[in-house]
């Protein structure tokens, strides 16, 4: 259910400033928002996987608490990243 190697080179190259850009909040808001895509599809098919449930929220959690802090940081990108991201409505 993780990322695979090639995915992750990928959302590096599109949202990180290089290709060593793992650690920026846009990279990880990302990458969170690819798990969590994964995740959900996950527990359509498994509503009782109750542990994957708790690890879907705490990446939730998580994803907001980054996009809060991008907001307060910077503004313009984070209207930029949701946007380009899909979500928040």
């Amino acid at each position: 259910m993780s990322i695979n190697l090639k995915n992750k080179q990928d959302i590096i190259k599109e949202y990180g400033a290089n290709e060593k850009d793992t650690g920026s909040t846009e990279v990880q808001v990302a990458m969170l928002s690819k798990k969590i895509a994964e995740l959900t599809e996950h527990l359509k098919s498994n509503q009782k996987d109750f542990a994957t449930k708790r690890g879907l929220l705490m990446m939730v959690g998580k994803r907001k608490r980054l996009l809060s802090y991008l907001k307060g940081r910077d503004l313009e990108g984070y209207r930029a990243l949701i946007k380009k991201l899909g979500i928040r409505g």
